[in-house]
């Protein structure tokens, strides 16, 4: 068979090892902090109803709702059904589905002030603990704000619910940490109370189908390995864009902004994706490993490197699809001389011997005149130019453009001769689209990590020192931000790309962003 890439077989390793988890699964119980939450209904309860309809969840299993709301289990699961009718990738439930998966929900109320509630959680666990009989595994899903991860931790101690290293859990969803000081304190916390193999620290981003795909697209294929360094690519781009405002999140964005939001962890994820080494093996911390190796060889920013490699900016009022759209200082829950950035664009190196030199731009940003997340890989161009000017004028260097989304695909953008009697040149693409290649719907990213969660598979999830080492590279940033008011806000209209610093920012290096067409 000759060397190549086909790209309608790109195989996912961890695909065929999930397809244990039908029938290997341990009994699982399901604990959800903030069990009446928007992350429950939009994206939770909807996820593991998916996953027990294609048959991933355990034999066994059952879902505690926590929360201070009074519902009875009847209720709670009424209203959960009507979460899942709406929010669903799979549509409406099926009712006779929906009354075996709704039997499994239970709802205990529990109030945070009130640390006593938790022997009626404890309860609840013993009950199916007992039920289920040895080897029950007990998952702990903070879907709750990160002021009460402190405190749910440690009445889980205080109540002895962790104490099965082996078969308890605990998920936390990010912010992990508002800076690094407060991501070091929340790491020390937690290491008292459970083992690194108990925490999993998840972002949603690596559930990502495309984004899993990455690890079989560099390491699966004998094409592009060789390529991937600083000989044969010119730069990097990761950029998150969206269309949308903060809306009635104003508030919590207040205290947090682009970089936090973003920068800090999903697009750093990314590039560790795209810029760490090949691991020996599949195995979780060999990955991470890897990932963690990116972040400690990232050069860190002086403060000339702010000044120059670095650019904020923040949304005026403008026209979106048609309609008027308000500012950000104009936003429900803001405070109208904000200081907050609602877009950042960064340009990174990573000082190894693979990527010396290689510039990484990662961007970022609201009310911009797209929503995309996209990864550009940017090689260099051809060492001899043989065609003349009238041939190459659409002349264009190669990329390989992984679409996140709205789209789901990989792009290899290539030179090719245009049909006709003439030799001219202009751009192709060759596509790998999963709508095109594969039939069905394509795994919400909370599937897959809440599937490895209940398989003990921490390869998507961040690790405690993984999550200091980008916060240790980000705070001279934040710092400067923070410290030293803008007073150009707002700087780019809504419906725009950014500021005009941003497009400045990589013009000084000869480049442009890369945007959808």
């Amino acid at each position: 068979m000759p060397i190549g890439i086909n790209y309608l077989n790109l195989i996912d390793t961890r695909t065929k090892y999930k397809m244990k988890a039908k029938t290997a699964l341990n009994p699982t119980i399901f604990v959800i902090f903030g069990g009446t939450g928007d992350l429950n209904k939009r994206k939770l309860a909807p996820a593991l109803y998916n996953l027990f309809m294609e048959g991933y969840m355990p034999e066994k299993f059952a879902i505690i709702g926590t929360g201070r709301t009074e519902f009875t289990d009847d209720s709670y699961k009424t209203a959960l059904e009507e979460a899942v009718n709406e929010f669903s990738r799979s549509g409406k439930v099926k009712k006779d589905k929906w009354e075996d998966f709704g039997n499994t929900i239970h709802y205990c109320p529990t109030d945070f002030a009130e640390p006593k509630t938790f022997e009626n959680l404890k309860a609840a666990v013993e009950k199916y603990q007992k039920e289920f009989g040895a080897g029950t595994q007990v998952i702990y899903y903070l879907a709750v704000a990160p002021n009460f991860f402190p405190i749910i931790a440690e009445c889980l101690q205080k109540y002895k619910l962790t104490q099965d290293e082996d078969n308890s859990r605990i998920v936390i969803e990010k912010p992990f940490g508002h800076d690094l000081e407060s991501a070091k304190e929340l790491n020390a916390l937690l290491s008292t109370i459970f083992t690194e193999k108990q925490i999993y620290r998840i972002d949603h981003y690596l559930g990502k189908e495309t984004v899993q795909n990455m690890m079989a697209f560099r390491f699966a294929n004998a094409l592009f390995e060789p390529l991937w360094n600083r000989s044969y690519i010119d730069h990097v781009q990761i950029s998150v864009t969206e269309q949308l405002g903060v809306g009635d999140r104003g508030g919590y964005y207040e205290g947090s902004g682009a970089l936090r939001d973003m920068i800090q962890n999903h697009l750093l994820q990314l590039l560790c994706l795209v810029g760490m080494e090949a691991p020996i093996n599949f195995d979780a911390d060999e990955i991470r490993n890897r990932k963690v190796e990116v972040l400690k060889a990232m050069r860190p920013f002086s403060a000339e490197d702010i000044r120059f490699h670095t650019v904020r900016g923040q949304y005026s009022k403008g026209w979106v699809e048609g309609k008027e759209v308000p500012g950000y200082r104009q936003e429900k829950g803001v405070d109208p001389h904000s200081n907050t950035e609602t877009f950042a664009a960064v340009k990174f190196h990573i000082d190894n011997w693979r990527w010396q030199g290689i510039p990484f731009y990662l961007r970022t940003g609201k009310r911009l005149n797209q929503t995309s997340s996209l990864i550009t890989i940017q090689f260099r161009d051809v060492p001899h130019q043989i065609f003349s000017s009238d041939v190459t004028e659409n002349w264009q260097q190669n990329r390989l453009v992984i679409s996140i989304q709205p789209e789901m695909s990989i792009r290899m953008q290539v030179q090719a001769k245009r049909p006709g009697l003439d030799m001219v040149l202009n751009p192709v693409d060759m596509v790998f689209d999963y709508k095109g290649t594969y039939e069905g719907d394509t795994p919400e990213a909370y599937e897959t990590l809440l599937l490895d969660a209940m398989m003990g598979d921490q390869t998507l999830f961040m690790r405690g020192d993984q999550v200091e080492a980008a916060w240790e590279l980000v705070m001279p940033i934040l710092n400067t931000w923070e410290s030293k008011k803008s007073i150009n806000f707002p700087n780019y209209p809504a419906d725009s790309w950014g500021p005009e610093e941003a497009e400045a920012l990589i013009a000084r290096d000869g480049f442009h962003w890369f945007n959808l067409p």
